[in-house]
């Protein structure tokens, strides 16, 4: 048994869409309209992970105060470090995680205001 998906809130899936493909390598899994409403099923997919990702409608524009999802990387430090050279929020810069010694974590905030953990194998 496995996740099939994890649902992400998204304001504007366009932006969302480019950000994830473009800044974690996300792959497009299905872009599909769904409904009347303009709202499409679309499903990304990261490198070498069985979960994928799925978009949902966000009922506001405020940022979330609490972190969405857990990303596993081999190197958080250069992954950070490549998301603020392109400009994006980081929340908190990598350090050893407080419930678990010895793994380093960080956080940003994606394009819709989720806040995001990035965490050591």
């Amino acid at each position: 048994m496995h996740i099939q998906f994890a649902e992400l809130p998204v304001i504007d899936q366009d932006r969302a869409k480019a950000f994830y493909t473009e800044h974690l390598a996300c792959q497009v899994a299905a872009d599909q309209p769904m409904g009347d409403g303009g709202w499409r099923w679309i499903e990304l997919t990261f490198p070498g992970a069985v979960t994928n990702l799925h978009f949902v409608k966000r009922s506001d524009d405020s940022p979330g105060a609490e972190p969405v999802l857990v990303l596993v990387d081999d190197n958080v430090e250069a992954t950070i470090a490549a998301l603020s050279a392109r400009g994006v929020e980081i929340i908190t810069e990598p350090q050893e995680a407080p419930w678990q010694p010895g793994r380093t974590v960080a956080e940003f905030r994606d394009s819709e205001g989720n806040r995001m953990v990035v965490a050591s194998k």
